[in-house]
């Protein structure tokens, strides 16, 4: 810097012009910023903050010279005498200004005759920017500022967090006399504001695989919220002097510890990215995790590691800032006049339970972790939440060195609350969840890298034992209802142990059915429960995977799936648990077309418990034929029109589609003479299409390839007439309705053709099997998730006059699991190496 200050008064000397100035500032701040990887290796997070920030200090007050020099020349005042200040705010006022973070700065002024205020201030910000700064700044006169904040609240949380760069101390200081009344100024609307910003902010970065560091779950801003209410309400601009009164220091260590961390992953993040970069994702992870020292160990991957930590870090930060947030804000959110309504809502002694939520006293004496858990199995069953006080409260049980056999006995009954879900939300927010459960050691912060699972092992398993608690699809809740109290809890507690092998380099399956069967054992759970839940811990995502990847309507298929399920009992359960599952992976995760493909694959295994001689396919095809025959308005059709529906080509429509179905299909088929079509746009996009003049399905797919296909069903009537059912994974806009509609007409010109792109597909991933089935050969394809590979499969198909009996498209982790059922009419089997040829497309 001293070179820099020496090398422009040499050019101001030589009257240089601004230009030349500026681009030797702007040079410099450049090769500053290249340079910083140095200095990241060898200083910590906060210690990098403060040197980044002084660094930035100096440079911004070398600009802020040149201009007083360049306005006054040699009759220069002093630089106090001049009624400007510049004053950091934000991060670069707390002095944690990270690489390509905004310089944040309010310029100060009291409109004084006298000095061109205005051109000096103009000018000053012009240079920053000129130079390549990223300054953030605000121009206030100090008699604005107390009517700004009053205007605007959003203003208080950048200015309380001020610092005095350089300037005139005699502006400053009366700036502080109204940042003094600033703090007691509208107290109560400032909190209630912040406290919905962070509410929201967490609604929009929940905490997830890939975590952003700044706003989420667990990030700088939820520090920067407990250091606003701590400067506020307490006047304090350091969260250190709250030790020994708010928080014992051991608790402010474990905080600042986890801070630190997360400061210098900040830095990291910046350096790698070269901008601005706060969401640590999968593709930067390699990069940041040799940056923050990680190494490759037996075990655990450096990327495993560095997540591990960060996730560790994020925990803590969260919930301390949070406690101390509500602990901070108690007494200026709490109304006077409610005290005497909460001898209304007294549980106990100093316990509270009100609109369903069980609060404390942040004060109140802590018990052992028995008096604890028995405390919990005796609350009435409406407290469904847990205040701030009472997750603090229970965070400071004394914990035993061994589980003594009280302490399990009580466990398990803990267990069995029929409101599981919010207590073990507790444990685990409490961070007791170890303590109380030690199997699930390896899943605390335990990261998944599988590019399908959006949480941690632990979130996802907390998440899978919500939706067991509050089941929101009819079908799963009617089946759940149907089981007894001890099954219903089964089914809770592998929703919340499905995973408790993850974390180990055996298979997480194996390794959780043995923790589970020894942790449920010295629980004192019964023997028959202890083997029912195992086994489902061991398939917990089979039914998923066979209704995704298989044929559920074979005979074979159905009978291996149940092979392993072993009972009906057994079957109910895990269909509970998939749904679960699946649904604790996202929102979308669990949609309309994985629901049907549960739901069928559930009632197609159910007849396999009581005669299996139910899932040959001719005998099912009869069950159905004579459904159909009773049916009212099947009795009221033409012989002829009965003696049809009765040969329908399709075996599959009598498997898969309900009698009532089949029925309203084959009626309407009747007075088809060229197409007719419906298009449903609901819950997703179903294109529904019976006709009997050729339909040309690779144009069709190929115009349509835009949107993700989820199933296709197409069954062979009678008189040459075909049924299709395309469902799509998505809903479209009502305005692209008309879009469709001209697709499907266009559809039933055979000249009509679209270009699509070749996908990528290995001849090693497309496995062909011509005794899939006495009527169905089958075509399973893997490949990566590519637009228009469907479509591009059928217009191959099409050329071989290859008829397909029905298509189930699944995709995860960015590969497509395709498996299609194929009419054996003498045009597949024979070709198959030729249409093989003509798939496949080597990946360049």
């Amino acid at each position: 810097m001293n070179d820099l200050n020496l090398q422009v008064e040499e050019l101001i000397s030589k009257k240089a012009s601004d230009f030349e100035i500026s681009k030797v500032l702007k040079t410099y701040f450049k090769n500053y910023l290249n340079s910083i990887d140095t200095t990241l290796e060898t200083t910590g997070g906060k210690d990098f903050f403060i040197k980044h920030t002084k660094h930035t200090d100096k440079f911004l007050i070398l600009l802020y010279k040149y201009i007083l020099r360049k306005n006054f020349g040699s009759y220069q005042p002093m630089s106090t005498s001049i009624p400007i200040s510049l004053i950091a705010l934000g991060s670069y006022g707390r002095e944690q200004l990270c690489i390509y973070s905004d310089i944040d700065i309010m310029i100060l002024y009291e409109d004084t005759k006298g000095y061109n205020l205005k051109e000096i201030m103009e000018e000053f910000i012009t240079l920053a920017w000129d130079c390549g700064l990223k300054l953030g700044s605000r121009v206030h006169e100090l008699k604005e500022i107390a009517i700004g904040v009053e205007k605007d609240v959003t203003i208080k949380s950048s200015i309380i967090e001020s610092r005095l760069i350089f300037g005139s101390k005699y502006l400053w200081f009366g700036y502080e006399n109204v940042l003094a009344l600033i703090r007691k100024t509208n107290q109560k609307e400032f909190v209630l504001e912040k406290l919905e910003e962070h509410k929201q902010r967490l609604l929009k970065y929940p905490l997830k695989m890939e975590p952003n560091i700044k706003e989420g779950f667990g990030g700088i801003r939820e520090s920067n919220m407990m250091f606003w209410m701590a400067n506020i309400l307490y006047g304090t601009t350091d969260t250190r002097n709250l030790i020994g009164k708010e928080y014992a220091e051991e608790e402010y260590r474990k905080y600042r510890q986890s801070l630190e961390f997360i400061f210098r992953v900040r830095n990291a993040l910046h350096n790698i990215a070269r901008k601005k970069q706060d969401q640590v994702t999968f593709d930067i992870l390699p990069d940041l995790s040799t940056k923050l020292g990680f190494k490759n160990l037996p075990r655990h991957t450096k990327e495993r590691q560095c997540m591990a930590k960060l996730l560790s870090s994020m925990h803590t930060i969260h919930s301390f800032s949070v406690t101390m947030t509500k602990k901070f804000t108690r007494h200026i959110l709490f109304d006077s006049k409610n005290i005497t309504k909460l001898k209304d809502y007294k549980y106990k002694k100093n316990l509270y339970i009100i609109d369903g939520t069980l609060y404390t006293s942040f004060n109140a004496k802590s018990k052992t972790l028995n008096s604890l858990i028995k405390e919990l199995i005796d609350l009435p069953s409406t407290v469904m939440r847990f205040d701030r006080s009472y997750i603090y409260y229970a965070s400071k049980s004394k914990l035993p060195s061994t589980q003594t056999k009280e302490l399990r006995k009580n466990i398990k009954a803990l267990l069995y609350k029929k409101e599981l879900y919010p207590v073990i939300k507790l444990i685990y927010n409490a961070g007791l969840f170890q303590a109380i459960l030690p199997s699930t050691k390896k899943i605390i912060d335990q990261p998944q890298f599988d590019g399908y699972h959006q949480h941690p092992v632990d979130v996802h398993s907390i998440r899978t034992l919500k939706f067991a608690q509050y089941i929101e699809d009819e079908e799963i809740k009617a089946v759940f209802d149907s089981l007894t109290h001890p099954q219903q809890v089964i089914v809770r507690l592998v929703a919340l142990f499905h995973d408790i092998g993850k974390g180990r380099t055996i298979d997480h399956h194996i390794v959780g059915e043995k923790l589970f069967k020894s942790m449920t054992a010295s629980f004192g759970f019964d023997e028959k429960y202890i083997q029912l839940g195992a086994r489902l811990i061991r398939y917990h995502n089979m039914m998923s995977y066979v209704a995704t990847h298989d044929d559920i309507y074979s005979q074979k298929a159905i009978l291996n799936f149940t092979g392993l399920v072993k009972t009906k009992l057994a079957l109910k359960m895990l269909y509970v648990v998939s749904y679960c599952d699946i649904s604790a992976v996202s929102k979308t995760a669990y949609n309309s077309s994985i629901s049907s493909l549960l739901h069928q694959l559930y009632l197609q295994s159910l007849p396999a418990f009581e005669d299996e001689n139910l899932l040959n396919e001719s005998a099912r095809r009869v069950a159905k034929q004579n459904t159909i025959k009773n049916l009212e308005r099947y009795k009221e059709l033409p012989n002829i029109v009965k003696k049809k529906i009765m040969y329908i080509s399709s075996n599959q429509i009598f498997l898969r589609l309900k009698a009532t179905d089949i029925l309203d299909i084959a009626i309407k088929a009747k007075d088809v003479d060229d197409y007719i079509y419906k298009i449903m746009n609901t819950t997703h996009l179903t294109i529904r299409i019976i006709r009997k003049v050729p339909l040309n399905l690779g144009f069709l797919l190929g115009k349509l390839e835009f949107l993700n296909i989820a199933s296709m069903n197409i069954f062979k009537l009678y008189d040459n007439k075909k049924a299709f059912y395309i469902s799509f994974t998505e809903k479209i806009d009502d305005e692209d309705l008309p879009f469709i509609e001209n697709v499907i007409k266009n559809s039933f010109d055979m000249t009509k053709t679209t270009k699509l792109k070749t996908p990528i597909i290995k001849k090693e991933d497309i496995k062909i099997n011509c005794n899939h089935s006495a009527y169905l050969a089958s075509m399973n394809v893997v490949a990566k998730d590519q637009k228009g590979l469907f479509a591009y499969i059928a217009k191959v198909f099409d050329d071989f006059n290859v008829e397909i009996e029905s298509a189930k498209l699944h995709t995860i982790k960015g590969m497509a699991r395709d498996l299609f059922l194929i009419e054996k009419n003498g045009n597949f089997c024979s070709n198959q190496d030729e249409i093989i040829s003509l798939l496949c497309k080597e990946e360049e």
